[in-house]
């Protein structure tokens, strides 16, 4: 039977580099939302359509026999899929899946995690298409850590899943990995320890997402911090963290402004003190938030991308969101937004791309 699936795009409230350590990430899921398209098949065929093409395979119990080396815009989603059919362990059935371009503005990505939506919107709809019964979370946390070499907290992954805000402690899919490898891996990915992560209340303050016009490439900041700092300096980060995400936690749960922008700012000076994700865009955000009446703090890894900014009242949100786009930044407002969930409506041109390559 034909599915359509959406899921929603991440912004990181708090705990960023600190997740990768060991600390929580407080994460936001937002709009707006993607959607896939998933048409079981009579054969073993697998053939995966985005809008730069399509990319074909056969479906195996061992994962997809690919025609072809996945260009690097499939990786993420070749890579979900065949762990998918590993995990399932069956011979076939084929499917074929459709899904839609993550949101850009001027051909950079907004910092909303497609890669990690991608993953679990591939993780479900090969999970509806096969009828297997793995955890569709734990396998996209797999996927998208083995993409990436090991690499990533899966705090992106675990938000486009479960929606809403949440806290998120790293799960570490190491053993998971070597088993997609080596075999046995739908029965380590079932035995394995549930995902440390769980819904908290929504924040009471209006929000905004303000966008610098730059992308940030994550992997490398990642690498250039922890060149900089030791196991005890990771150690008095992840602390420090911690306790200004749960002070945030607390303030944007009961509306209070004054402790928001004390959490904020104090989360902000401590990611600026690692040295590189500070750039002129993110500062000029920063103080624009202050002089309009609001706080704001970085999204994410820094070098780009974009804030989260905080206000004590919808008019002054509407107001520092005029300023914003005065000067030619994209800014929006955000709200929590529902985690993976199924869609009574395809997608005309979805259905359209996997007719055609049926």
């Amino acid at each position: 039977m034909d599915r359509t699936l959406s899921a929603p795009g991440k912004l990181f409230v708090a705990g960023e580099y600190a997740v990768l350590w060991g600390g929580l990430a407080r994460v936001l899921a937002v709009g707006p939302r993607v959607r896939a398209f998933v048409r079981p098949r009579t054969d073993r065929r697998v053939d995966v359509l985005l809008a730069e093409g399509r990319l074909s395979g056969d479906a195996t119990p061992a994962g997809v026999r690919w025609e072809g080396p996945p260009p690097p815009g499939f990786l993420f989603v070749a890579r979900t899929l065949d762990l998918a059919l590993r995990a399932a362990g069956q011979d076939g059935p084929g499917f074929s899946v459709a899904f839609e371009s993550s949101p850009t503005v001027n051909g950079h990505k907004l910092g909303f995690g497609s890669s990690a939506r991608a993953c679990v919107l591939a993780a479900e709809a090969a999970r509806v298409a096969t009828g297997a019964t793995f955890d569709a979370l734990k396998l996209a946390l797999v996927a998208h850590a083995s993409a990436q070499g090991g690499k990533g907290s899966g705090a992106d992954v675990a938000a486009c899943f479960a929606g809403d805000v949440v806290r998120y402690r790293r799960a570490d899919v190491s053993a998971l990995i070597t088993a997609a490898n080596v075999g046995g891996f739908g029965g380590a990915l079932a035995r394995s320890a549930p995902v440390d992560v769980w819904r908290v209340s929504a924040p009471r303050l209006p929000l905004l997402y303000v966008f610098t016009g730059q992308s940030a490439s994550t992997p490398g900041l990642i690498a250039d911090v922890e060149r900089r700092l030791d196991v005890p300096a990771r150690q008095r980060f992840v602390a420090q963290s911690d306790a200004l995400g749960q002070a945030l936690d607390e303030a944007l749960a009961r509306g209070d402004f004054a402790a928001t922008r004390s959490a904020t700012e104090g989360l902000q000076a401590l990611l600026f003190s690692l040295g590189p994700t500070r750039t002129e865009a993110l500062e000029r955000i920063i103080a624009l938030a202050a002089s309009t009446g609001c706080v704001a703090k970085q999204s994410g890894a820094g070098g780009g991308d974009g804030c989260l900014v905080a206000a004590p009242d919808v008019a002054t949100r509407d107001a520092a969101q005029a300023a914003f786009e005065a000067r030619g930044f994209v800014a929006a407002p955000i709200a929590p937004e529902p985690g993976l969930r199924g869609e009574a409506l395809a997608p005309p041109a979805l259905v359209e791309w996997v007719t055609a390559a049926s």
